[in-house]
């Protein structure tokens, strides 16, 4: 190997630009080819490295983010539930919720895709850059019972506000111990206006106390979770239950 491609590729190493150790020799080729300038090529070279760093970073965030599966809208029958208000769903996918630190409900029944919204919804505020988390509403909750058990509940609530936001999946399916509720209050109240939540529901707000036990509990975190929110009531048969029937008969 020649000296100078020796020493080329090290200074890259060592200045941690992997993607353009790999491109450099590539790239010189086209701009010899197309008559480009050493500033031209230079930029070229750098501009791949940035690429590559930006799109790392969104692949790390979406790992971080812990989706149970990615979701996008391209795969998202809109027209199986009629009562989403599409527009309204293609304006929150622009992001500027989260930049106004508001919070979107998506309350109905089981099976109209309201996980799929929301999921749908944090990949993207991913693709944007941003820090996202999910959780199961039960997940979250023993996750925060034991970090109270071991002592560590304080060190914890500085991670409460780390995600620009905070997706909370299956709010009402499992009623939560008194305890449980309190902390559900206790994580939503740091977070108001201060990062955005989304939140799944199988259950209009009324019937909140049934999960959470505490009228006044509950009313106040209601009071938190809706002041400035994107509310999406979904109306409609199973989605899920829907492309089951699909594809039951293009078996038969």
């Amino acid at each position: 190997m020649p000296l100078n491609k020796m020493l080329l590729e090290a200074y890259l190493k060592k200045l941690k630009m992997p993607q353009a150790a790999k491109t450099y020799e590539s790239l010189a080729r086209e701009a010899a080819d197309n008559n480009l300038g050493y500033e031209e090529y230079l930029l070229c070279v750098l501009e791949q490295e940035i690429h590559q760093r930006e799109n790392n970073r969104i692949q790390r965030g979406i790992r971080q983010a812990a989706f149970p599966v990615i979701k996008t809208l391209e795969n998202f029958d809109f027209k199986a539930i009629p009562s989403l208000n599409k527009p309204k769903v293609l304006k929150l996918m622009q992001g500027e919720y989260i930049r106004k630190k508001e919070n979107i409900i998506l309350v109905g029944s089981s099976g109209v895709g309201k996980t799929h919204i929301a999921t749908a919804l944090g990949y993207e505020a991913c693709r944007q850059g941003l820090r996202v988390k999910f959780y199961t509403a039960a997940g979250l909750i023993n996750e925060l019972l034991a970090a109270q058990q071991e002592y560590r509940l304080n060190r914890l609530e500085k991670q409460w506000l780390a995600p620009h936001v905070i997706i909370l999946d299956e709010l009402g399916y499992v009623p939560f111990s008194k305890m449980g509720s309190e902390l559900l209050f206790q994580f939503c109240a740091a977070r108001y206006e201060r990062g955005s939540i989304i939140i799944t529901t199988n259950l209009e707000f009324p019937k909140w106390t049934e999960v959470l036990g505490d009228e006044q509990m509950t009313a106040a975190l209601l009071d938190r979770l809706t002041h400035n929110a994107h509310i999406l009531n979904i109306n409609g048969n199973s989605y899920r239950f829907k492309q089951a029937l699909a594809k039951q008969k293009d078996t038969d």
